[in-house]
């Protein structure tokens, strides 16, 4: 069955596989998640025996600055690639929806977050070695999910910024810009006029992720990030949209 048949049959899960396939075929996958181990595991564990304490929230404040920059990386190519290459032109006029291209693009590099985020589970399990008492689940629990939200709304972000250029590097350094400025907006809340600062807060990831990493699960949280995933989907799908129209 050729690529078009397949597509018809099962549009979403076809371009999915294509992607994950795609992705972890080539040597970005594991130079993005050797570097990121490398450098979660020197800043983890630099202040994890310094601090003689053994709890996982040194990692959890840096995993947004550190997803600020590894995620934009997996998500440059995403669309870039393809409108360089020039198979986003085959890809736009295959008889399938532009949700469904967008969705299966999205949930590949989501899943790809995952991987590169499963290692590090074994912070935890060190933790738990070096505790002298059991150590508290709920943070541990809450630092992973609050992980998994923040990587879901700055996959989105990442992709979005891919589809409005065919250009990797624009689309990194543009995905970068969005999701360390969300992420660092509470850290300059001194320089803001009071009434601002409300709203910095409200718009900021690391303010959201930080509420959730510390094991208070508030549905204004899971709202805020399932919103901005949303967002920046839609506006892949009518980014896609007009390279559509314009095909």
């Amino acid at each position: 069955m050729n690529l078009t048949g397949k597509i018809k049959k099962s549009a979403l899960i076809t371009i999915t596989k294509r992607e994950l396939v795609s992705y972890f075929t080539s040597p970005v996958a594991y130079i993005v998640g050797a570097l990121f181990l490398l450098a979660s595991g020197i800043l983890f564990f630099t202040t994890f025996f310094l601090q003689d304490r053994a709890d996982l929230r040194s990692f959890f404040e840096i995993l947004p600055i550190l997803f600020s920059f590894f995620i934009p990386a997996m998500t440059m190519r995403i669309f870039s690639e393809e409108k360089n290459s020039g198979t986003i032109e085959m890809l736009v006029t295959l008889p399938v929806r532009t949700s469904d291209i967008v969705l299966g693009k999205y949930i590949s590099v989501f899943i790809s977050s995952i991987v590169l985020l499963l290692p590090t589970v074994s912070y935890a399990v060190t933790c738990a070695c070096f505790a002298e008492t059991s150590m508290d689940k709920g943070p541990v629990i809450g630092g992973f999910a609050g992980a998994l939200f923040l990587s879901a709304a700055f996959c989105s972000i990442g992709m979005f910024a891919s589809s409005i250029t065919k250009n990797q590097i624009i689309a990194f350094f543009a995905a970068f810009a969005v999701s360390i400025f969300l992420t660092m907006l509470p850290s300059f809340s001194y320089f803001m006029p009071s009434s601002f600062i409300s709203f910095a807060t409200f718009i900021s990831t690391n303010s959201h992720f930080d509420s959730i990493s510390k094991g208070v699960i508030d549905s204004r949280d899971i709202i805020y990030f399932l919103s901005m995933t949303v967002v920046f989907i839609t506006a892949t799908v009518r980014s896609v949209n007009n390279s559509r129209r314009r095909g």
